[in-house]
């Protein structure tokens, strides 16, 4: 690129050939008598004026002169700090008023002179950068410049692709650079050196990126006149580290706000359990896991600021080939130096499930002028695409039926799953489903109530066609003495639970941990939603039984939705004491810290023997069997929901 830049003179007169070009210069001093009017004479020639340094002081002939990319570098104050113009700013430029500075604007799109007082601003060395840029009236379409690949989607969106790692290297958005300065956006940390090819086809642009030394291929598609990278990634086989994801590493100062609010904001914090989660000075925590959602919701986040919003889309199926089903929850953004915006994939993140393999998307990432976008993005033309393990509409099929058995109240979610794919839907208020379009193949199929499984069966999925399959609740309903909180997979209703989702045990803003309930008094708030072998105590129940009740066996049932470290409940009345159940199924990886509540949802039972309790007032308490390491990270177990099972009293739940 001919980039010219001079101290001591202008360039010798030439060809100006872009009537869209304007051009300014600014002066240093304030009274305007000695300031250069224009690069250009005052009549409107397409050449450079013959003597323009008759115009000028020596120091200020200081400019820089892009003639390949036609844009005009305009320095301030005169030194390395530069703006780079297009008509665009022009525009915004010719309608403000400053002070303490003078410009005089000449464009040779309208013919017009302005001259407006500017006050002083600085802008960054680092955009003398954007000599990179690009003219804003550029089509829809591929080019190739030294090693990158540039999309320009026609939509005010141009993107770059590194063409030796497939990172993407540039995120220009109505000529505001929003991709991060240290580090790129790409798949995990980056797929490292890469085979990297770029066409376009039946009108669409295609990236393909195959991995180097990862079993993986990430596709990055761009389709005229929409500011939205259309992506799909290919697995064929775990990889290192761990976990499948897109990252985008973004500007924050450009779009500050994340997900969430604050709860991933790191300013000031520091790391206090292991190197992502964070406490403030105001005893408030922070993580990035704090920023999830479910899957089942999950279908737009993003980041935004002014004018702007960069958003994760996952429309469709585009869950199919992830692990941990519909209530899964993973990072959505971190505020750190960069503004971090992510998809997971998959995971070890409180994994319930082995990964599976094969094409997960088709998502997106788009960027608008701020507003959430709608989640029903079209992606069928993928099918013109050849894209590795895409499956058409056409070779799909899909089930329908009434789903029966859940109580009013709860939300009642029909999930399919085998080793190759999963999806999931929600019943409507007659029971009534269809699911979305699936791969053929055989599928269990569970009935939730909000996350409390109450039915399996399976289903067996044709492409072309739909199966009917009605799903019908399979759980006992014994009578009940007395009941905390509600079996629905989910702590929100107990106490901190309805916190939980977004900050540490030890935030600041949580209540007290452990604690006594009494049952026709409290209120489910009053009993915690987890509880730890080494903080926090025990939790007791004060319960009253009729001399009928007392009298008969009776069943205790601890509903828990997620355990660390092996730990489970213990459980005493008086002088009995239930038996330990022994350690759950491991879940390598914390939860409660960081956010997450479910795991495999453990169901406990112990039969109290007749004569154990007496008429009158009885105390349960329960603790936790487990060791664990420290606090928090000690054994623990996330609380659904506790009854006792028996005959019907006055505390018995309507």
């Amino acid at each position: 690129m001919d980039i010219e830049a001079q101290s001591s003179r202008f360039p010798q007169p030439r060809e100006f050939t872009d009537k869209n070009r304007f051009s300014l210069f600014m002066n240093t001093v304030e009274d305007g008598n000695g300031f250069y009017e224009s690069f250009f004479d005052s009549n409107s020639s397409d050449t450079w004026p013959e003597d323009p340094e008759r115009h000028l002081s020596e120091e200020d002939k200081r400019y820089v002169d892009d003639l390949d990319i036609k844009r005009v570098l305009v320095p301030f104050d005169f030194g390395t700090d530069v703006l780079c113009l297009t008509d665009q700013f022009y525009q915004r430029l010719r309608t403000t008023s400053f002070e303490n500075k003078y410009l005089r604007i000449r464009s040779q799109t309208e013919g017009i002179r302005q001259r407006a007082q500017m006050k002083s601003l600085k802008f960054p060395a680092a955009l003398v950068a954007c000599q990179l840029g690009r003219t804003v009236d550029a089509a829809f379409g591929l080019t190739s410049k030294g090693n990158s690949f540039s999309v320009d989607t026609n939509a005010g969106l141009v993107f770059d692709v590194s063409k030796t790692t497939g990172d993407i290297t540039s995120l220009l958005y109505n000529n505001v650079q929003y991709q991060g300065t240290s580090k790129m956006t790409h798949l995990n940390s980056g797929l490292g050196t890469s085979k990297v090819a770029a066409e376009t086809a039946n009108g669409y642009v295609k990236i393909t990126i195959v991995a180097g030394s990862q079993p993986v291929t990430q596709y990055y598609v761009a389709k005229p006149n929409e500011s939205t990278i259309y992506m799909a990634t290919y697995l064929t086989g775990e990889i290192n580290p761990g976990e499948l994801r897109f990252l985008a590493r973004l500007r924050r100062s450009a779009v500050p706000n994340g997900w969430h609010g604050d709860v991933a904001v790191l300013d000031g914090c520091s790391a206090f359990e292991g190197k992502d989660t964070f406490k403030c000075p105001n005893g408030q925590t922070r993580c990035k896991m704090y920023t999830s959602d479910r899957f089942i919701e999950d279908q737009v986040h993003g980041v935004t600021g002014k004018n702007v919003g960069i958003w994760m889309i996952m429309p469709g199926v585009a869950y199919e080939t992830s692990s941990g089903g519909p209530f899964m929850r993973d990072i959505n953004t971190q505020s750190g130096d960069d503004q971090e915006l992510y998809w997971y994939m998959n995971s070890g993140h409180v994994r319930t499930e082995p990964w599976r393999f094969g094409l997960h998307g088709p998502y997106a990432m788009q960027f608008t002028t701020g507003a959430k976008p709608s989640p029903d993005l079209d992606t069928s033309f993928f099918s013109t695409l050849s894209i590795q393990g895409y499956v058409p509409s056409s070779k799909r099929g899909a089930t329908s039926g009434f789903a029966s058995g859940v109580a009013p109240g709860f939300q009642p979610v029909l999930h399919w799953y085998n080793n190759a794919s999963q999806y999931w839907t929600t019943a409507s208020a007659n029971g009534s489903y269809t699911s979305p379009l699936m791969k053929p193949g055989t599928y269990t199929v569970n009935l939730y109530r909000n996350e409390f499984a109450i039915a399996t069966s399976t289903v067996t999925i044709t492409a072309g066609s739909s199966a009917f399959k009605n799903i019908t609740s399979t759980e006992p309903n014994p009578p009940v003495i007395w009941r905390i909180g509600s079996f629905d997979g989910q702590p929100f209703e107990l106490k901190n639970g309805d916190k939980i989702e977004r900050m540490h045990p030890e935030d600041v803003r949580m209540g007290s941990w452990g604690g006594n309930y009494t049952v026709g008094k409290s209120t489910a708030k009053e009993f915690p939603m987890a509880l730890f072998s080494k903080q926090g105590g025990t939790a007791t129940v004060n319960f009253e039984l009729s001399r009928e009740q007392a009298g008969v066996e009776t069943t205790l049932r601890v509903g828990t939705t997620l355990s660390f470290k092996g730990g489970r409940p213990s459980v005493r009345v008086a002088s009995w004491s239930g038996r330990d159940p022994g350690a759950p199924k491991l879940i390598d990886s914390r939860g409660v810290t960081r956010g997450a509540y479910r795991g495999y949802g453990d169901v406990y039972a112990w039969n109290i023997p007749a004569g154990t309790m007496k008429e009158g007032w009885n105390t349960l308490t329960m603790g936790v069997h487990g060791s664990g390491d420290a606090k928090f990270l000690s054994a623990n177990y996330i609380v659904d929901a506790v009854e006792l099972q028996g005959l019907v009293g006055r505390d018995s739940p309507r």
